[in-house]
């Protein structure tokens, strides 16, 4: 069950970080108020990187800045490194994802 709801929690944050990434798209095409680059990566850190890796090759955008990438690397490999700890049991949601038993 605890796979289910990491699955879900991630598939959820991917599309909010891959929205967030368009919206800041059409804004720099646009010339609107742009959504900082940390709302990016702390979307990005939270579970959603992979929807931001989508977006940077599918909307060719923050695909080219290199210290936006390096940032953003970054927090996949702490999202990465959470998780495996999650999953060796060294740490624990504590309570934030409630799966129900039966």
């Amino acid at each position: 069950m605890m796979a289910i709801a990491l699955a879900a929690l991630y598939a959820v944050a991917s599309v909010a970080c891959f929205i967030a990434y368009a919206i800041d798209k059409s804004a720099a095409r646009g010339g609107r108020r742009r959504t900082p680059e940390r709302t990016l990566l702390l979307l990005g850190l939270a579970c959603g990187w992979p929807g931001g890796l989508a977006a940077q090759q599918l909307l060719r955008h923050k695909s080219s800045k290199v210290p936006f990438l390096v940032k953003f690397w970054l927090t996949v490999a702490l999202n990465i490194a959470a998780l495996m700890a999650l999953q060796a049991g060294w740490i624990s949601l504590g309570g934030f994802i409630q799966v129900p038993q039966g």
